[in-house]
């Protein structure tokens, strides 16, 4: 009889260490993924944004660069004999602009008439560069691709043509960015806005890289990157996992920049971006493992004196994954001490596990600065209204000049205007309204069962709180809000948030601290 009792106790002991460690690793696994999939899912999402913003920003930059080329070639015109008057525009153009890193005036024939800074020593040279002659050969504006000038730099050269009132042509007038140099690009483009191994790159038709922040990269070729080669032969924006030129496995957003047949690339490496999942899979193990350690210290100790009823806790134990398991083991007959604490310590262990597994998963759909939730509840509550015909309201809503909050006072400050702006939304919305942070400075409030009407109401109630209210920089910030509504405005989540966005940049465009409302017109993706 002994040497039964002694292998049930075993296959006891054995089962319950088993189960514990399966409910352990089952539920850190399914956090992990859970985790990983949403962390990727962001960082492609806040890329592509970042990529598509950059290339809208250089693309405008290049079109007023050519506009000022254009205006100054006009004014070339007169005092195209002149070369006192020719030095003096170079200078101005140079100066003012704080485009170029050099500035030349050429004749038809390819010969330097003056340039900026003159130090270069180039007056009366004729310039051969295949730049040159594209651009005295076509007569029409031009973004030249690499090459190497007569200073020896490489550089790209942007130029427009200059004509005689009866439309003679006489030359052209253009700008040099000396790509391995601090230049325009730089100011642009600026660093990626994370400082953890991010980092962007522009590539020119051909794939040459002409911007890095690692500037013995500018020159290399990448054509055979899969993103690159996509952006380049389609004109395409996106985003999309890959392994990069180094073999480095890299999370990217890139965007085409039409104007200049260039193409912008914002990526993360993985490594890095993941790595709050394993850290929050430590943090569990840390919260966790101490209490059901002692947990099951309790099981192996009470497993030494009993022994029948142990045979239904053991059953139960080896499928305590389940999440109704702390009722079944509430059912098993405790009718004498040993029983009754073994069942106690089973049931807070598993409602503590599961209670650790529901708060973290909790925190992956929560932003963790403002308390906010995220971008992907708010994509899930959206489709659930839209799928079930819900009417409802959007209003998109960006701080006002937030990135002079950040440079004047610092990114601390910075993260405490954006609380502060989570804050008054949350007062100036119902229970049942759903705020989040959809990126950055930008947030959204989802009214269920809302016109844009009401929703105008509440945007406007809470942009003169946020206008009247002092901000933790110590003084007065704005907001600017676009407002749409679904189903009599969009009929789709993303034509929702594209049409708050036109809204929210007209808000800008009237000189922001404003809420302006779509139109009712209806769109079908």
């Amino acid at each position: 009889m002994k040497k039964i009792n002694l292998k049930l106790h075993h296959l006891i002991i054995s089962v319950a260490v088993l189960a514990f460690l399966l409910t352990i690793a089952s539920s850190l696994w399914s956090s992990y993924r859970t985790n990983t999939q949403s962390l990727q899912e962001s960082t492609l999402e806040t890329n592509h944004a970042y990529a598509q913003k950059l290339a809208m920003t250089a693309n405008d930059y290049m079109k007023e660069t050519l506009q000022t080329l254009n205006i100054s070639a006009e004014e070339i015109t007169a005092i195209f004999d002149d070369e006192d008057k020719l030095l003096h525009e170079a200078d101005r153009v140079k100066n003012q602009t704080n485009t170029f890193n050099s500035v030349a005036i050429v004749d038809s024939k390819g010969e330097v008439l003056a340039t900026s800074p003159q130090s270069l020593d180039l007056k009366g040279k004729t310039l051969t560069s295949n730049a040159i002659k594209e651009a005295i050969t076509q007569k029409k504006p031009l973004i030249s691709k690499p090459y190497k000038g007569i200073t020896n730099r490489l550089l790209i050269f942007i130029s427009v043509p200059v004509f005689a009132k009866e439309g003679l042509y006489l030359g052209l007038i253009g700008g040099t960015i000396y790509l391995k140099e601090d230049n325009v690009l730089n100011e642009v483009l600026g660093e990626h806005f994370y400082k953890d191994g991010s980092y962007v790159y522009v590539v020119d038709n051909d794939g040459r890289i002409i911007y890095h922040q690692d500037k013995s990269r500018i020159n290399d070729v990448v054509s055979d990157n899969k993103i690159v080669s996509e952006m380049l032969e389609n004109h395409s924006t996106g985003a999309s996992r890959l392994i990069n030129s180094k073999g480095k496995d890299m999370l990217a957003g890139y965007s085409y920049i039409s104007i200049a047949n260039w193409g912008v690339v914002a990526q993360r490496s993985t490594e890095i971006a993941l790595k709050p999942a394993t850290n929050m899979v430590k943090q569990m193990l840390y919260v966790a493992l101490p209490l059901l350690l002692v947990s099951l210290v309790i099981i192996l100790w009470a497993s030494l004196k009993i022994a029948r009823p142990l045979q239904q806790l053991a059953t139960l134990t080896e499928s305590s994954m389940k999440a109704n398991e702390e009722k079944n083991l509430a059912q098993v007959p405790g009718w004498y001490y040993e029983v009754i604490q073994l069942k106690k310590a089973l049931i807070q262990s598993l409602s503590f596990l599961h209670g650790q597994v529901s708060f973290f998963m909790d925190q992956s759909t929560t932003d963790p600065l403002t308390g906010l939730t995220n971008r992907r509840t708010l994509n899930e509550r959206m489709q659930k209204w839209t799928s079930g015909n819900t009417p409802y309201s959007i209003i998109l809503i960006d701080i006002d000049h937030f990135k002079s909050v950040n440079d004047t006072y610092g990114h601390g400050v910075g993260d405490e205007v954006l609380k502060f702006l989570a804050l008054k939304m949350k007062k100036a919305t119902r229970a049942n309204d759903l705020c989040c942070r959809y990126g950055g400075e930008e947030f959204i409030i989802l009214l269920p069962n809302t016109s844009a009407t009401d929703a105008y109401l509440v945007a406007e109630q809470l942009r003169t709180d946020i206008e009247r209210t002092i901000s933790p920089t110590g003084e007065n910030i704005t907001i600017s809000a676009g407002i749409a509504e679904y189903p009599s405005m969009a009929s789709e989540p993303a034509t929702m948030i594209g049409l708050a966005d036109q809204c929210l940049y007209e808000a800008k465009e009237q000189g922001r601290n404003r809420v302006v409302m779509a139109k009712e017109i209806f769109i079908v993706l």
